[in-house]
């Protein structure tokens, strides 16, 4: 995944909010996201047959081992305290609780609010995916490119 700076001048020419976490990272957990929001509760705790014989049913349903859990927890929890931040703040502005105007009080709120728990809090959040996306777009970034790659 290519890394973007998103530390950029215009913050500070009043053109837009600065991200502390790279768009392409936001955009990676919004499809991670979305493949953990189309999970569905267990229906058969052990199934112990051949995933080839129930048509792989299973990888749809919400085990606690699942790996797109797993994999989501871990990349939110190496994530700088900052970005954390960004990315509680970009969920509640795509909430539409906020405007984009409001960038600077989400982001000091989700500051206060910031404790070692993001990633479980993030992955409790229904329709994460989609929240952090209209955040994104609210601050005037897209995922229609970066997407198409982490598919």
């Amino acid at each position: 995944m290519q890394e973007r700076s998103t530390q950029t001048d215009d913050a500070d020419n009043g053109d837009g909010p600065s991200l502390t976490i790279s768009p392409d990272n936001v955009c990676f957990i919004i499809v991670k996201a979305r493949q953990f929001d189309a999970k569905d509760a267990v229906t058969e705790p052990d199934p112990g047959s051949n995933p080839a014989d129930d048509m792989d049913a299973a990888v749809l349903e919400s085990h606690r081992d699942d790996p797109v859990v797993e994999e989501l927890t871990s990349f939110i929890r190496a994530l700088s305290e900052d970005e954390q931040i960004d990315l509680v703040a970009l969920t509640w502005l795509g909430r539409e609780d906020y405007s984009s105007e409001d960038w600077p009080q989400v982001r000091e709120e989700a500051a206060q609010a910031h404790n070692r728990r993001t990633a479980e809090y993030l992955l409790g959040t229904p329709l994460l995916g989609d929240f952090l996306e209209e955040g994104l777009s609210m601050l005037g970034y897209s995922c229609a490119e970066t997407e198409s790659q982490h598919l």
